[in-house]
């Protein structure tokens, strides 16, 4: 694995600490880390996780809409946070490795380092009341 930028390592760091479930994700849209609050909601510990493209976590977690169709990367905050470099939120149905569907609602924003190159996005998760 090549070296991580200081503030991807950083950042690692501090999502440690929180007890809000949080990804990091490279510029490649590969998913870097996840916490151990996400491990709770995804069902599935992140030392036991191979390196996943953006592409694939969609499939790997079933992600769908609130009216169950499914959510392409490019509509997933997470995907908008690395594809179109913006900050975005959703609510989203997920299914962890355990099998259990939530209702959670996500926030990613993109990741700039202090030279301003793109190192990547941040998405962060929570489980969502239904109205």
């Amino acid at each position: 694995m090549a070296q991580l930028a200081i503030e991807l390592i950083l950042l690692r760091q501090w999502a440690s600490y929180l007890a809000l479930p949080v990804f990091i994700a490279g510029a490649d849209g590969k998913l870097l880390f996840f916490n151990e609050p996400a491990e709770a909601l995804l069902g599935h510990r992140f030392d036991e996780f191979d390196e996943v493209p953006l592409e694939r976590l969609a499939e790997i977690f079933v992600t769908t809409d609130e009216a169950g169709a499914p959510v392409s990367r490019t509509k997933h905050p997470l995907g908008v946070a690395l594809l179109r470099r913006q900050p975005a939120h959703r609510r989203l149905h997920i299914r962890g490795f355990d099998g259990v569907t939530r209702l959670i609602e996500a926030t990613a924003f993109p990741i700039e380092g202090q030279q301003g190159g793109f190192l990547g996005a941040v998405a962060m998760f929570w489980e969502a009341h239904k109205r």
